[in-house]
């Protein structure tokens, strides 16, 4: 009997080790296709035009440059579309974050009058939107064109994190809340220093959300800001990129470069653009990583 138990615990562990070993070479796979592309994007942005071959695929460029880069950062151009993300991304992430968060909170109080009729407003925009052009006119009616809190204010909440961190709120056990009355506490009290410090997870994990969305602004930029110097940076690239008249977002100092700089292969500066847009994202991500997966199934696994 001993002898069948010893001879099915070693079936068992060479299963398992043969599981292991397809999961982890599964895994690997998944990885190299996610992790090379970015490795590639790097290795063009750095390569140098003298030696860059279109469609060769490269990981490691053995001639290094970045007149791509200098192409891109010269000029207040690429400053002013600088400040522009900063500032949306600075300035409109708290805002998203303390709006969103607050009125969370007071939906998530069931004493609270006309509850039902705020959440019933709040599934409502879930399904379905005003549209492109009274969006427009609202914003134009409130004098916000060309100016970044026309990006700003109009999606300063929406609907699904509004629901994500009410059930969150809603898993706070009431206890607390309720000693904390006992001392003399009122309900803003209670929301700022004992039910904030408690939802650092879904914080950091929509802070994330709406800072990368801040970031990566485009569309709502096109549309309501016509001044090109206030531009946010996807904006900007995008037209370095993709538009010859290349000499307005260069300084004086630099436009006697610009021929230099014409002649770089658009790959290269393509492949630059990528990684200064991607890189803020990608550098602030790992402090941020910790929150990520616990602050989004905090807030979804109660209702």
């Amino acid at each position: 009997m001993n002898n069948l138990a010893v001879a099915y615990k070693s079936r068992y562990r060479a299963r398992e080790t043969v599981f292991q070993v397809i999961l982890g070479i599964l895994l690997s796979a998944i990885a190299a296709v996610m992790i090379l592309p970015m490795v590639y994007v790097v290795a063009v942005s750095f390569t140098d035009a003298t030696i860059y071959v279109p469609n060769q695929l490269t990981f490691w460029p053995s001639k290094w440059s970045l007149d791509a880069y200098r192409y891109i950062l010269a000029g207040p151009g690429f400053t002013n579309a600088l400040k522009a993300s900063l500032f949306l991304t600075i300035v409109g992430t708290p805002l998203n974050l303390m709006v969103t968060a607050g009125f969370a909170y007071a939906l998530s109080k069931p004493e609270l009058p006309g509850r039902r009729v705020l959440l019933a407003l709040v599934l409502f925009t879930m399904l379905f939107s005003a549209g492109l052009i009274p969006g427009y006119l609202l914003v134009r009616g409130l004098g916000l064109l060309d100016t970044w809190w026309a990006i700003i204010l109009p999606g300063i909440a929406d609907a699904w994190s509004l629901l994500v961190f009410k059930s969150f709120f809603q898993s706070i056990p009431r206890e607390l809340e309720d000693a904390a009355r006992i001392d003399g506490c009122n309900d803003l009290v209670i929301f700022w220093r004992i039910v904030l410090p408690l939802s650092k997870a879904p914080l950091a994990t929509f802070g994330l959300f709406f800072a990368v969305g801040y970031w990566n602004t485009y569309f709502s930029a096109i549309i309501y800001i016509k001044d090109a110097t206030m531009w946010p940076l996807q904006v900007m690239l995008q037209q370095v990129v993709l538009t010859a008249a290349a000499s307005r977002f260069l300084s004086s100092e630099a436009v006697a470069q610009l021929q230099l700089m014409q002649a770089l292969p658009q790959e290269t500066v393509k492949m630059a653009t990528v990684v200064i847009v991607t890189a803020p994202i990608l550098l602030v991500y790992p402090f941020l990583q910790g929150y990520f997966a616990k602050g989004v199934l905090l807030g979804s696994i109660k209702s």
